[in-house]
């Protein structure tokens, strides 16, 4: 690896990893999230060019304190235009002004401690986001965006929208933020961003748990997965009576409990039903029944508790399916979707079997460029006895999907059926059975 490789690396783990909560630490200490954000990409580009000669031994400290010196620099120079520094004195008090060219001397006391607080930092800024002067939409994109540190484009296969069209939500949200002034504090009642702060942690888990940006290098990202998991720990201790919120975090633990088990030793995907359940974390297991439990004694049954139940079944030996599929139909009642009607045919195929899902799966609208969609019909075709009409699906999935491990076992699964298919070399034996992998939904 060459030293521009080494710099290239250390900044995309830091802005992967850290970049939300430097930005919440940020917006913070600045009181401005726009100004926030343009520094922090200013300390990213100031980085690149001032670590050639080595990687600081503690990247995000060094990060960060440009970027805060950055905006305590801009702050200055406002002030001094418009006579505000009395105004900018909290501010001005945290830093002194320098040569953004210079190499900054970064002192590990000066930002550990800081940083080490930024989680809840992160939760606040998470429900600034959230604010409604802004269109939900719009407030998602610029929660996972901002707040959540993920790329435009991790946002965009989040959402299954266009890059495009996240890219102009951001751009309108923050000029909207700037133009009306929207202030960084936190409203009085929390209670009224709630659902859409679970719906946010939900979102950011979902990208943990499965990759889905092009430049996903591996099935999960543990880091952004256990960061979710402790904003949604968080966010269920401030808002108590909100059980949504504890039935979300039950549904993380659940998912995040089988990660040993998801792969194979060559990487490869492994699906749900092939899995080896003693590598299942069982105390992660027990406290996701714990506080599903405690969300469920609130009688105030909602979509991510129900999700909860689903996947709390899946831990069961054997899975009940039939009680899966109800779980399915309450979850339709509540939060209707066309992925959600994809879930729910999956399971009816496990109780009534492959030709009963297709037909369920036909019926489906506004998936056409989903890559699950199309997995999902080819496992069933290929169960039914298609294996023509199998073999296109899993084209189809593989020409859709990003993430290399999904990749590799879609491509395994179409190989397997053309290897099939092809004339026997009777001198010749062949294991021509198919893998023992699946996609884990």
């Amino acid at each position: 690896m060459t030293q521009a490789d080494g710099v290239d690396a250390a900044l995309t783990r830091v802005a992967r990893e850290e970049g939300g909560r430097l930005l919440a630490l940020l917006a913070d200490r600045l009181g401005d999230l726009d100004l926030a954000h343009d520094c922090l990409q200013e300390a990213y580009a100031t980085a690149a060019s001032s670590w050639t000669q080595g990687v600081p031994d503690a990247p995000e400290g060094w990060v960060y304190v440009v970027a805060r010196n950055a905006g305590i620099d801009r702050l200055r120079r406002e002030a001094v235009a418009d006579r505000r520094l009395a105004s900018q004195a909290r501010v001005l008090g945290a830093g002194v002004a320098r040569d953004e060219r210079a190499e900054p001397e970064v002192d590990p006391a000066e930002w550990a401690a800081e940083l080490d607080d930024a989680g809840d930092e992160q939760l606040r800024l998470l429900l600034l986001c959230c604010h409604p002067a802004l269109s939900r939409d719009t407030q998602v994109a610029l929660t996972l965006r901002l707040a959540g540190g993920l790329t435009t484009e991790e946002v965009a296969a989040s959402l299954l929208i266009p890059e495009a069209t996240v890219q102009q939500r951001i751009v309108r949200a923050k000029r909207k933020i700037r133009a009306a002034r929207i202030p960084l504090t936190l409203p009085a009642d929390l209670a009224e961003r709630a659902d859409l702060l679970a719906t946010v942690l939900g979102l950011l888990f979902n990208e943990g748990y499965l990759a889905h940006a092009a430049s996903a290098e591996a099935l999960t990202r543990v880091e952004l997965a256990d960061q979710a998991i402790r904003l949604t720990a968080t966010a269920a201790d401030s808002l108590p009576d909100h059980p949504e919120l504890a039935g979300l975090l039950a549904l993380q633990l659940f998912h995040r409990s089988r990660e040993d088990a998801r792969v194979d030793a060559h990487g490869r995907l492994v699906r749900l039903a092939d899995q080896d359940r003693a590598l299942w974390d069982r105390t992660m297991i027990r406290r996701g029944y714990a506080v599903l439990g405690r969300a469920l004694a609130m009688r105030n049954l909602g979509p991510w508790q129900i999700q909860a139940l689903i996947a709390a079944e899946h831990t069961r030996d054997p899975i009940d399916w039939e009680r899966i599929v109800r779980y399915h139909d309450l979850l339709l009642e509540q939060a209707p979707g066309p992925v959600a009607r994809l879930a729910r045919a999956v399971a009816w195929a496990e109780v009534h079997g492959p030709t009963a899902g297709l037909a369920q799966i036909d019926e489906i609208e506004g998936l056409d460029g989903y890559h699950l969609l199309h997995a999902a019909r080819a496992d069933l075709l290929e169960r039914a006895g298609d294996r023509a009409g199998a073999q296109a699906e899993w084209d189809q999935a593989v020409a859709l999907a990003s993430n290399p491990a999904e990749l590799d076992y879609l491509r395994h699964r179409r190989d397997a059926i053309r290897i099939a298919e092809a004339p026997r070399d009777p001198l010749r034996s062949r294991d021509l059975s198919p893998p023992t992998t699946e996609l884990d939904v």
